[in-house]
């Protein structure tokens, strides 16, 4: 039953900045529990499970839009309610869900690095001081059309 369990990961800018400390937030279906989330999880993923946290979420209130744009008088409608569940990993253990954001970061990083390289050559470049045999090549004011 372990692997049948459906785990969503939820992919947000609060639970990328708690996956550092190896900690995963994950969307399960309501009737399971802790102990069938850490088995689904170690089971689908190969890792080994510290501790998990289940929060139930209720669904905001929301109101109700005909399709023509009016509102509907007293008409309210709901989301669904969602259960979480925070997973913690062993030391050394992550999981695979925001790599491609890593992934990217180090592209954007080794771009910036070569753009720094660049502005730093053509810096170097300009301040070098000028040839003096410069203006007799090109035939400008003291060599050139004699």
């Amino acid at each position: 039953m372990s692997k049948t369990i459906a785990l969503k990961p939820r992919l947000s800018e609060k639970t990328y900045a708690q996956s550092e400390s190896r900690v995963y937030a994950l969307e399960i279906p309501k009737g399971t529990n802790k102990h069938a989330v850490a088995r689904a999880v170690e089971a689908q993923f190969e890792v080994k499970v510290t501790k998990v946290n289940v929060t139930n979420v209720s669904g905001k209130s929301k109101r109700i839009i005909s399709l023509t744009g009016k509102r509907v008088k007293n008409a309210t409608g709901r989301r669904n309610d969602i259960k979480k569940a925070y997973v913690t990993l062993a030391e050394g253990h992550s999981l695979p869900f925001f790599n491609a954001v890593e992934e990217e970061e180090q592209k954007e990083q080794a771009i910036q690095e070569k753009v720094d390289k660049a502005a730093t050559k053509q810096a170097a470049k300009e301040a070098k001081p000028a040839r003096r045999g410069f203006l007799h090549r090109r035939g400008g004011a003291r060599g050139g059309d004699r």
